[in-house]
């Protein structure tokens, strides 16, 4: 059976607690501040791991994006706790997942305005949430408009071209990799005459988490 990569949103009021079950994932801090073992995350910091997770939010309070990978998409959510609201943004079976020994990777993506990204593909699947600007993703041969707060998901092996609108654009996501591309660049471009171009996009990594799980085969 295929794992479930999924991507919520956490509200958490002021010096809330909450405790999420043992999975592999990555916390997002758009903005406010957080506590996780005695370390404390402010805005575009970042928490990553396999182990269970106990938080408590600041005195002002949090909102968290949290992407978790489970192999039972029934998998509960933990201890929501008093104060905290979470809601499911997205989630998606990883069909497409390499085969193997597998790494999680957060990242974010930011392009100028008009900023575009050539037709192309990655080596593994993901899901993407835009935190500023506004983006065009267009694949199977359809075009959706994302702004603030949307979600997406790619397959990774489908071509997909991205065009940033007219204001600076940038979104984070979690993909999940082959475990040889540790460190490395995960995107292929498809039209020969692009790989030579100037590129416009500039990426900043969080996390290179290699998984203890593999994808089904």
């Amino acid at each position: 059976m295929h794992p479930t990569l999924r991507l919520y949103e956490d509200v958490l009021a002021d010096d809330a607690e909450t405790f999420w079950p043992a999975l592999p994932r990555m916390i997002f801090v758009v903005h406010g501040a957080v506590t996780i073992s005695d370390r404390t995350l402010r805005d575009e910091e970042t928490f990553s791991g396999e182990s269970a997770v106990a938080l408590k939010a600041e005195s002002g309070g949090a909102t968290l994006w949290r992407w978790e990978v489970v192999r039972d998409a029934a998998t509960g959510d933990g201890n929501a706790g008093h104060g905290v609201l979470s809601r499911e943004k997205l989630a998606a079976r990883l069909e497409t997942a390499p085969k193997g020994a597998l790494l999680l990777r957060g990242d974010s993506v930011a392009f100028p305005p008009g900023g575009c990204a050539y037709l192309h593909r990655h080596q593994g699947p993901g899901i993407r949430c835009l935190i500023e600007g506004g983006i065009r993703i267009d694949t199977h041969g359809r075009s959706t408009s994302y702004g603030p707060g949307g979600a997406w998901y790619e397959t990774g092996p489908d071509g997909v071209f991205a065009q940033a609108a007219d204001r600076p654009t940038r979104f984070i996501r979690v993909m999940i990799l082959p475990r040889a591309y540790l460190g490395k660049s995960s995107i292929e471009y498809l039209n020969e005459a692009d790989k030579t171009k100037p590129k416009s996009q500039t990426y900043r990594i969080y996390v290179d988490m290699p998984l203890t799980m593999e994808a089904a085969r």
